[in-house]
């Protein structure tokens, strides 16, 4: 129920939808340009991912290569990209609070 009896300005809703709109789609943007980093093995392998998820880079110590071992490489990289997509999420959480948990948002 409306205090006082009134109609909601429906003008007011509008405004109010579009500034969060509006403030959603900066917050989108400020987090495809910041970059989070993952780590594996003690830094051996280190993962980049921009704020939404994105792989944008890969950094691999030269002592994690071992040609007789290239599982224990593919699980390092694994894991690097996990904490990196952890770290993104938790950035995302931090910038869209609720908004983040929003089904159908594009990350």
């Amino acid at each position: 129920m409306i205090p006082g009896g009134g109609q909601p300005n429906m003008q007011q809703i509008l405004q109010q939808a579009q500034k969060m709109q509006q403030d959603l789609a900066r917050a989108q943007e400020e987090l495809a340009r910041t970059e989070v980093e993952g780590q594996a093995g003690g830094g051996l392998v280190k993962a980049t991912v921009s704020g939404a998820g994105e792989l944008r880079g890969l950094v691999i110590d030269p002592k994690a290569v071992d040609p007789e071992d290239t599982e224990t490489l593919a699980d390092l990289v694994v894991a690097a990209v996990q904490a990196a997509n952890e770290n993104a999420q938790a950035l995302q959480k931090d910038k869209l609070g609720p908004l983040a948990d929003m089904p159908g948002l594009p990350f």
